[in-house]
């Protein structure tokens, strides 16, 4: 495996190419102030908010580890050369998703929008056919048994209380 680390440059191109398509291209394409959620409160504006910054925070750490530990960037085609298992690695298998799965969440419920709340739920299905079709294969002839023991131990998506550490 190389050594060499993705440039900040191939950093910020991977993520206007992904992130910033699937969070904000899409959903200013298919927002449709006619196409309401069924409520309306300042709560659920609040809360939509709420879980854009957390979604925001959640994602921005993970691209951090991926430059600091993974010698790769988010995309697949400059996939990480180490196994990141730390800060919210530890919990979940996939927290960059769930980060913009909560971005996305955050938009529908703050612009109170049907269309992006069924968009929230398409990357969501995409994502889990992709980890498991693609990803999660990848990942084990990459790293073998190491991420085959991650696996065990940590979920997909829902995080554990108990954070993984190599002797699980």
């Amino acid at each position: 495996m190389s050594d060499s680390r993705p440039s900040l440059l191939k950093h910020i191109r991977d993520m206007a190419i992904l992130p910033f398509t699937v969070t904000v291209i899409i959903p200013y394409c298919i927002y449709d102030p006619q196409k309401q959620l069924p409520f309306h409160s300042l709560a659920i504006v609040l809360a939509g908010i709420g879980l854009l910054i957390v979604g925001l925070l959640l994602f921005s750490y993970t691209v951090y580890l991926f430059m600091k530990h993974g010698r790769g960037t988010l995309a697949p085609w400059q996939p990480t050369q180490t196994l990141i298992v730390t800060g919210p690695y530890r919990y979940c298998r996939n927290p960059m998703i769930s980060g913009v799965f909560f971005i996305l969440t955050g938009e529908s419920l703050a612009f109170h929008s049907l269309p992006l709340l069924i968009w929230a739920g398409i990357f969501f299905i995409l994502n889990t056919l992709y980890f498991i079709l693609l990803e999660e294969p990848s990942l084990e002839k990459r790293f073998g048994e190491s991420y085959r023991q991650y696996k065990k131990h940590i979920p997909r998506w829902i995080p554990t209380i108990h954070p993984y550490t190599m002797d699980n």
